[in-house]
């Protein structure tokens, strides 16, 4: 059980300045902000030249997808960000080459199979987290989960954020999860509205169940 230790939370796809206070105050471990044009989630926070601002002890993400090191470096300067979660096809190099500069760096895998999960351990020592995503045509916010009896085949020495079609009802099987390298979840599309709106009711349930042990209240 992963009783007895904390899982830390990240809300992604975070965009509406409003949703983003309600969100803060629910004190989650990080945000993330997603750069990625084609996502419904798009933040546009470079053309807007918004610096992201939350309150001490959460932190922001920035969700990139094949972006490339100049960009990336843009977004940082504009919006004061320093930790990206790389959500493409971004090999070890280029993760090392973005913890060089003192960035950290979240690499995530689209997983579909034990094959998927074997590939990882190729970014060992150059990237902070590893994000577990479901493997779909997009990059992220499907709503669904893939298989989580394949995290027995998890060898990679990276910590990773589990991640895809998590939903206010998964709070007691997340809590059942035995594996050591687990650090948190990553919440997006089952607890929105709308694409880049997050019902903060449903979210505070989940956290608190999350965080103390509790089952979600109705």
């Amino acid at each position: 059980m992963t009783m007895g230790r904390r899982l830390s939370v990240k809300v992604c796809g975070m965009r509406e300045p409003s949703n983003i206070v309600e969100v803060a105050n629910l004190a989650p471990d990080y945000m993330g902000f997603i750069f990625y044009p084609q996502s419904p989630r798009y933040c546009g926070f470079v053309e807007k030249r918004r610096r992201v601002c939350l309150p001490d002890g959460i932190v922001p993400v920035a969700v990139t997808v094949n972006m490339p090191e100049s960009e990336l470096l843009r977004v940082s300067e504009i919006c004061g960000i320093t930790t990206f979660q790389l959500h493409g096809d971004e090999s070890p190099e280029y993760c090392r080459w973005m913890k060089e500069r003192g960035f950290t760096i979240w690499k995530a895998f689209r997983i579909d199979s034990a094959d998927t999960l074997s590939g990882i351990v190729a970014y060992d020592g150059y990237v902070d987290m590893v994000l577990l995503d479901t493997s779909t045509v997009g990059y992220g916010g499907s709503g669904r989960k893939f298989d989580w009896g394949l995290l027995e085949k998890y060898r990679s020495n990276s910590g990773f954020m589990l991640s895809g079609g998590i939903g206010e009802e998964d709070a007691g099987i997340i809590k059942e999860l035995n594996h050591p390298q687990l650090t948190g979840v990553d919440l997006n599309s089952r607890f929105e509205s709308k694409p880049g709106v997050k019902d903060a009711v449903r979210l505070s349930r989940f956290v608190d169940a999350i965080r103390n042990n509790n089952e979600p209240k109705k």
